[in-house]
């Protein structure tokens, strides 16, 4: 990030807000992606118990822990050995049978499942181990185009248009991605039904 905006790696006076600034272009990527991107361990997801396809919120998935059913609050959630199941596309699992056989009628009948899993790409700077997925460089390149053009223009934050003449005309404005980062990012967008 310093090297994009020619501030010597000595200069330590911008870290924090570089930090915060790629911590919020984070942020925004994962909104518009509609998934988590980086790779985050013990990741809960619940569903219908009676669903066999679950479409995960934060992926390529690494490993699955663990998978839980709850019927009720009185029992809470209770683990379910499930050993007939397949990670399809590194985003998708896919379970031989349902955690729960009882056809819906309501949720109360059917139950809720719980699958704990790791999953999400390894950020830069952390190499990653056997089995982890690196930030795809595309995506880093657009975080990091964003996150600069953000720094540049940051004393004037929405601000579209000004006129200083005859009084202060300003229209102010939600900042919108950058084009090129908008089509960077759109392979990595999970569509939901």
């Amino acid at each position: 990030m310093k090297a994009r905006l020619n501030i010597s790696p000595a200069d330590t006076t911008q870290d924090d807000l570089l930090t915060r600034a790629i911590a919020a272009v984070s942020a925004r990527f994962d909104h518009e992606c509609n998934r988590t991107l980086a790779r985050t361990v013990d990741v809960t997801q619940e569903f219908l118990a009676t669903e066999r396809e679950i479409v995960a919120q934060c992926y390529p998935i690494e490993a699955v822990t663990k998978f839980e059913v709850k019927m009720n609050e009185v029992d809470g959630w209770v683990e379910r050995t499930v050993t007939d199941y397949l990670v399809r596309q590194a985003c998708v699992i896919s379970l031989g049978a349902p955690l729960s056989a009882v056809p819906q009628v309501s949720l109360i009948n059917t139950g809720i499942g719980r699958v704990t899993y790791t999953g999400g790409y390894v950020q830069p700077g952390t190499a990653p181990s056997p089995g982890q997925t690196p930030l795809p460089s595309d995506l880093e390149s657009a975080a990091v185009e964003q996150v600069a053009v953000w720094y540049q223009n940051r004393d004037k934050l929405g601000l579209i248009r000004h006129w200083p003449s005859s009084g202060t005309y300003l229209v102010l404005s939600q900042l919108p991605l950058l084009p090129q980062v908008t089509a960077m990012i759109r392979p990595y967008r999970r569509w939901a039904v």
